[in-house]
């Protein structure tokens, strides 16, 4: 059974502008909350973060979650008024705080008085990291300029291969991809105080590239169809080449997904908010290609023949023959 992108455009864009909204909003009260539109770890800021498990094989020292009023009056005491505090782990025993950067004294003295307030931490899981602000600036800057270079060399690759409303279209439907992206990170930094790191950035750009290769594969069909039916609409053309590209799209990125679920499950700590960002990313790259990308072009198209038909009318109507009849 054939199916229709363009005959139900107006639901996809629909779909795609909803959580276009929610993103942007979400994005919005994170800048009114936090000073950002998402929730910057160390690699960006800059500053110390400390990470403590209780050690459970002491006596009476699990029997409850950690209380995060006990851990942030220690803190206070410490005059570390500013730090982010959270409780992690399953059985919430362990804590992690995020401040400005200390010395080894500081931190020494600040374990000190949070063992003493809320129990023994178990050494083997105690984790300290220090980024200086001048790097996190450049860690920043960086991915900035990556993103940038990465999306001006996509526009001037599709317009050498194909044209140039087949290349702002794309960058159209990767924006699409990277903001809802960053829209559920932002959501999550919110709620579930998930940080980005310079590992997300990496994500970002490996979405752009996944997005804009399907996008090319149903683009180049697109192209294949009009040199062989040049008289067809290019409705039709769109409908064909998504039918004959879909089940390819649809089979690469279940495969992919799959590998993604698996290191979001068993990859660890560190690789869990990468494996998000690429699922979610992913997802939306193979929906702006298939429901975003073809339509709009389509779409972009049938504006575009309309415009030269009525040039060409109104050519006709002020030419000097029908001017002297």
């Amino acid at each position: 059974m054939k199916f229709s992108v363009i005959k139900r455009r107006r639901l996809w864009w629909t779909i795609s502008a909803t959580l276009i909204v929610i993103s942007i909003v979400a994005m919005v009260i994170s800048w009114q909350q936090l000073g950002a539109p998402l929730r910057p770890s160390l690699d960006f800021v800059g500053g110390t973060r400390l990470q403590f498990e209780r050690d459970c094989t002491q006596p009476n020292t699990c029997n409850q979650p950690i209380n995060i009023s006990d851990v942030r009056e220690v803190v206070d005491a410490e005059k570390l008024n500013n730090s982010s505090i959270q409780v992690v782990g399953e059985k919430q025993q362990g804590i992690s705080i995020r401040t400005k950067t200390l010395n080894v004294d500081q931190r020494t003295q600040l374990q000190a008085a949070l063992s003493e307030k809320i129990g023994v931490f178990n050494p083997k899981s105690t984790q300290i990291d220090t980024v200086g602000p001048t790097l996190g600036r450049q860690l920043f800057s960086q991915g900035l300029l990556a993103l940038v270079v990465s999306f001006t060399g996509i526009v001037i690759y599709l317009s050498v291969r194909f044209q140039v409303d087949y290349a702002v279209i794309a960058i159209i439907a990767l924006f699409h991809d990277v903001l809802i992206t960053l829209g559920v990170f932002s959501i999550l930094g919110l709620v579930a105080g998930i940080e980005v790191d310079s590992l997300f950035v990496v994500a970002i750009l490996t979405i752009t590239g996944f997005s804009v290769t399907d996008t090319v594969v149903i683009y180049d069909r697109i192209r294949e169809i009009l040199n062989l039916h040049p008289n067809d609409g290019i409705d039709k053309v769109v409908d064909d080449a998504t039918n004959q590209t879909l089940t390819r799209s649809i089979n690469t990125t279940l495969t992919v997904l799959l590998t993604l679920f698996s290191l979001f499950l068993f990859g660890g700590e560190t690789l869990r908010n990468f494996a998000l960002a690429l699922i979610i990313g992913f997802t939306m790259g193979a929906y702006s290609s298939i429901f975003i990308a073809s339509t709009l072009l389509a779409w972009w198209r049938e504006r575009k023949e309309e415009s030269q038909v009525l040039d060409n009318a109104d050519s006709i109507d002020t030419s000097p023959t029908s001017q002297d009849s």
